[in-house]
């Protein structure tokens, strides 16, 4: 059986997307079976692939309209395979918020296919609305990538107080895989009271391999590949490449 994992933070642009499927990426380089689920109706981790987003998605798979097997996309990568999202995932807010067992739809679609892959990846959008609660359902870990600014630790305080709730109502076993620094600048003084302040509160859950501001890492989604195919000896993708190591050491 596989291990999904969901990566997850109310705030935006903290490297969601770009740590899922960076991440994916390297891990598929290693010789596991991955499976992106771009969960955001922006479409970004699907972008970030090069994947068909006006073909049916994982709205369509959790709406009974296709099935999940269908719908799954191969990427340039081998072993690396998404469910893309589309712009029809907006409206699920709206269409579940009075169904019954609202924040079990994804995790019921990925239920079928989840022992044909060794990693499933859950790229959430930045809120903690009905898709992120899905999301965590889902999940039997969570990744929290955390820029490293002041408000990144307000943000960190919901966050957990909402990963506490899922845990005693909707999936107990969720666990924290970590905690990963993102858009790191050693130069600023901020940056370092932030990694400071988390890995002295959180310590053994943050993890040691930090993600640097890299040119490149921005670059990479808009040619609709990973950093280990645009640029494999940038910082960023080395980087990746050691948190890819750190997660698989985790399991």
């Amino acid at each position: 059986m596989g291990t999904s994992i969901v990566f997850a933070n109310q705030k935006g642009g903290v490297g969601k997307t770009t740590t899922a499927v960076n991440l994916g990426a390297y891990l598929a380089k290693m010789g596991n079976q991955v499976l992106l689920v771009d969960f955001d109706s922006q479409g970004n981790l699907s972008s970030s692939v090069g994947a068909d987003k006006s073909k049916q998605g994982i709205y369509e798979a959790m709406t009974g309209n296709a099935e999940i097997e269908s719908i799954i996309q191969r990427t340039p990568l081998v072993n690396l395979s998404i469910v893309p999202s589309n712009i029809n995932l907006t409206g699920a807010g709206v269409e579940f918020v009075n169904e019954e067992n609202r924040e079990h739809f994804l995790e019921k679609t990925l239920a079928g296919i989840k022992s044909s892959w060794d990693y499933i990846f859950i790229d959430c959008p930045p809120s903690l609305g009905i898709l992120t609660l899905n999301g965590l359902t889902a999940a039997d870990e969570i990744i929290i990538p955390l820029q490293c600014e002041y408000y990144a630790l307000e943000g960190l305080n919901l966050l957990l107080q909402t990963i506490q709730m899922v845990k005693q109502s909707l999936n107990p076993s969720l666990k924290v895989c970590g905690i990963l620094f993102t858009m790191y600048d050693s130069r600023t003084k901020l940056a370092n009271e932030v990694v400071h302040e988390v890995t002295g509160y959180f310590k053994d859950k943050v993890f040691r391999t930090v993600i640097p501001r890299n040119v490149k890492l921005s670059e990479a989604p808009s040619h609709g590949l990973p950093i280990s195919e645009y640029d494999a000896e940038c910082i960023g993708a080395l980087s990746y490449e050691a948190l890819a190591k750190e997660v698989m050491a985790r399991a």
